[in-house]
């Protein structure tokens, strides 16, 4: 038998990564209660993980990976129609703050999932191309794509909302 995880321990790898583990189901699933369910799933199948973490990285970094199986698992169920609305964009907080966070915030929320997922990912958790390359099983000379074409729609849609479409 492997390893059994206390209370304490879970509600301590709760108490680090429980906002990360939410925002990536929110990004994905782009629905509220799903994000919730998403996640909750993600710490019941993390207390029943029988190995042991090797480092505190290990740990994060399967809580990565298991939140983005557990949302595209949701994804392909056949009840799966709600999406999200404006309002849930309120509880998803990734953006830096400062002017133009919100916006920048919602512009992200908008693109495609392997863009979305690259850069929360690099910019926001700071992980290298090679490591989300790792997580993601993609190569990372992908990732470093989804992460520029990302950049260049985002780009695109903040010069559209500050001098109108062309």
């Amino acid at each position: 038998m492997g390893t059994v995880r206390s209370r304490e321990e879970m509600a301590e790898c709760y108490g680090r990564h429980g906002k990360m583990v939410y925002q990536i189901c929110l990004m994905l699933l782009k629905n509220v209660p799903d994000a919730e369910d998403a996640a909750q799933n993600v710490f019941r199948k993390a207390l029943e993980y029988d190995k042991p973490f090797r480092d505190p990285e290990h740990e994060k970094v399967w809580l990565i990976v298991t939140a983005r199986n557990e949302c595209k698992n949701q994804l392909k169920h056949w009840w799966r129609t709600r999406r999200g609305s404006p309002e849930d964009l309120e509880k998803l907080s990734c953006a830096p703050p400062g002017e133009g966070g919100e916006d920048l915030r919602k512009l992200i929320w908008e693109l495609p999932e392997k863009y979305r997922l690259a850069l929360y990912l690099h910019y926001y958790q700071g992980y290298s191309t090679q490591e989300i390359g790792g997580m993601l099983g993609r190569d990372p000379v992908t990732i470093r794509a989804w992460l520029s074409r990302g950049r260049k729609k985002l780009k695109l849609r903040l010069e559209e909302e500050e001098y109108g479409p062309s």
